[in-house]
């Protein structure tokens, strides 16, 4: 089977800006990421008390290393040194192993320790619980937990480039719905983010009224993150490059049940605020959304193909994507995606025209991931694939002409 490669036209522009929410939202957090000056020590004398293991000195050699770790040249590194990153959640294993119970990487310091020896240069949280005896506890989720890692990412020469966190299930806000987005703000200040965001889609319907109202909530929350000098972003997963329904016959409930051709991230890319509201693109579920759905049944009855672009939904909306999950696959003709998930750089998904064609390399930030690196069998499986990834991704260069 060969993936789906035909891209597709269908322009979606980014306008509209939705009304800013009410001014009785508006606060101030007290920490900027800017001004953060406490050092590790004073953090580490008021953390909740944890066993230390082996802290050392900042990786002198690697912090700010820009070179290419020698692989090879002859063209445009297409990922620089800087932009190279992972989502933590493809090494979770190793944050939540008992640090007592092994001499492998434990806990979030020492993964980051690991993580900056392998070249990465940036890592995106995929919550803040760890092993509870490993340094800080169980829960960093707050404003001590935060000054921790934020420490510790400072000693291994690590930046923190977003979350997959907290969105308030309430709309309109509740008050508490609202606090919590706020504090989870602040500790991403903290942290030193430039993007919060979280693992999920905007909805989960089809539903051209549900994306309006998804919108709606998406400004709003939006604007209060771009107040305290966070982007807000989200992720998809391949549904929400299907096609929207939002025409022809309607059915029992008064609901559409057939397309224009506009698929439903286009759609809120287009109903969105490009000044409040971003995403992060996983590119291996574009792919599979690529293979899944390429034909949708128009208002007129007719069926009609439109084979979807990930590179070209992303080239014509640039900058509404400083993010992407780097996840590689390979060919599947079992499982309904088309792709098994494996290590960056070992599949069959096109990742140097992909990044070629997107542009914008010290803009873009890839986060290697890869669901499956856990391993019951093989402790050492996660951090190890990283190294792989990380490699692959160091090697990327643009094709010469």
């Amino acid at each position: 089977m060969t993936p789906y490669s035909d891209p597709s036209r269908t322009k979606a522009a980014t306008v509209s800006a939705a009304d800013a929410p009410d001014e009785g939202l508006r606060r101030t957090l007290g920490v900027d990421r800017r001004r953060f000056l406490s050092t590790c020590t004073a953090v580490a004398a008021g953390a909740v008390a944890a066993p230390v293991f082996g802290a050392s000195p900042a990786l002198a050699q690697d912090r700010g290393r820009d070179h290419d770790h020698g692989h090879g040249h002859g063209g445009q590194v297409l990922v620089p040194p800087h932009k190279r990153g992972i989502i933590l959640y493809t090494v979770r294993d190793a944050t939540a192993r008992d640090p007592l119970s092994t001499d492998l990487p434990s806990g979030f310091r020492e993964v980051f320790k690991q993580l900056a020896r392998h070249g990465y240069r940036q890592v995106e949280f995929a919550g803040y619980r760890q092993h509870a005896n490993a340094p800080g506890g169980a829960d960093l989720e707050t404003v001590q937990g935060a000054k921790l890692l934020r420490c510790w990412l400072d000693d291994y020469g690590l930046r923190a480039q977003g979350n997959h966190g907290f969105i308030p299930p309430s709309w309109p806000l509740t008050t508490a719905d609202l606090d919590t987005f706020k504090q989870r703000l602040e500790i991403a200040n903290i942290i030193g983010m430039d993007h919060m965001g979280t693992g999920g889609d905007p909805t989960g319907s089809s539903y051209r009224a549900d994306w309006d109202v998804a919108a709606d909530k998406w400004n709003a929350l939006g604007e209060i993150a771009r107040r305290e000098g966070i982007k807000l972003y989200t992720h998809n997963h391949d549904s929400a490059y299907g096609f929207l329904l939002d025409g022809g016959p309607l059915d029992d409930q008064g609901r559409p049940t057939r397309s224009s051709g506009i698929r439903k991230l286009e759609y809120f890319l287009k109903v969105t605020d490009p000044r409040v509201v971003w995403l992060e693109m996983d590119i291996f579920w574009a792919h599979v959304a690529q293979y899944k759905f390429h034909t949708y049944t128009a208002h007129d009855g007719s069926t009609r193909r439109n084979v979807f672009d990930p590179a070209g939904l992303v080239a014509r909306n640039n900058r509404r994507y400083p993010l992407f999950h780097a996840k590689d696959g390979v060919v599947s003709t079992t499982n309904g995606m088309g792709y098994e998930m494996v290590p960056f750089g070992t599949g069959v998904i096109d990742y140097t025209t992909f990044f070629s064609r997107v542009g914008e390399r010290n803009y873009h930030n890839p986060m290697v991931e890869d669901d499956n690196s856990p391993s019951a069998t093989d402790p050492a499986q996660s951090l190890r694939e990283a190294k792989i990834s990380y490699d692959n991704m160091a090697a990327l260069r643009k094709r010469r002409r």
